[in-house]
């Protein structure tokens, strides 16, 4: 299998300029139509063919577009519940815990004191908003363009509907090795929605295994996964949202 470029952690490639505003303008002047192909198996995992898809690209800033979701889409994740006390919020403390002289102690005012166990906490985290805001075309450019990058590793599968009634993990792990996914592969699943009760619940226990829908096709997911595995109905919503 081809390796694929990482978009994580990559700088924004846009001539002398950074940030969000830079990537706005690259969308807008280098947006172009890419060509991917990718492998299409039958149910015992022989390759019958290829199909096309002509999906949006971003070009050469389609690494720092992609980085960006990747940020977006992870920073959004984030609860930003924790909290501490501080001394102020501390209960009690209000009676001196003992005379100012004659222990050998140092001087103390109150049990609150970020200097005594049980005190306020010194610069504790306090609840926060950790969410950013991004585009909903820049967003659907980054997913087209990140599938662009991926077509090496995707592979379009027949519909899966009705082929696991056991609910058995034996039975998913067996159609993976059947399409070619090894033991060590992280492999990603997209199917056309989540009334297949029987696939997720026999690939719930599988560790290295992931399901998403194809109108919710998670960034992080795509890039993570060594092999992706797509229904064949879900090609041409695929074609339709990301298409150029």
């Amino acid at each position: 299998m081809a390796a694929r470029t990482s978009f994580v952690g990559k700088p924004l490639a846009c001539a002398g300029r950074v940030g969000p505003r830079a990537t706005q303008v690259a969308c807008r002047s280098v947006t172009r139509a890419q060509v991917a192909e990718v492998a299409v198996l039958n149910e015992t995992g022989e390759k019958t063919g290829t199909k096309q898809l002509d999906l949006k690209f971003a070009g050469e800033s389609s690494k720092g577009l992609v980085h960006r979701y990747v940020v977006h889409v992870l920073r959004n994740q984030r609860q930003g519940t924790s909290s501490t006390l501080t001394r102020g919020e501390v209960r009690g403390g209000g009676r001196k815990p003992y005379q100012q002289k004659g222990t050998g102690n140092a001087r103390r005012g109150s049990r609150r004191s970020p200097l005594i166990p049980g005190g306020g906490a010194i610069f504790g985290p306090k609840p926060k908003d950790w969410s950013s805001k991004m585009n909903k075309k820049e967003r659907r450019l980054a997913l087209s363009s990140a599938l662009v990058n991926a077509a090496d590793a995707i592979q379009v599968v027949p519909d899966l509907d009705g082929k696991f009634g056991d609910m058995k993990t034996k039975s998913v792990v067996s159609a993976l090795q059947s399409f070619g996914c090894g033991e060590d592969e992280k492999v990603l699943l997209i199917t056309k929605d989540q009334e297949n009760e029987g696939l997720y619940l026999g690939g719930r226990n599988i560790p290295k295994l992931t399901f998403n829908v194809m109108n919710n096709i998670h960034i992080y997911d795509l890039l993570n996964a060594d092999r992706i595995l797509m229904e064949e109905s879900v090609v041409p919503y695929v074609q339709e949202t990301f298409g150029a």
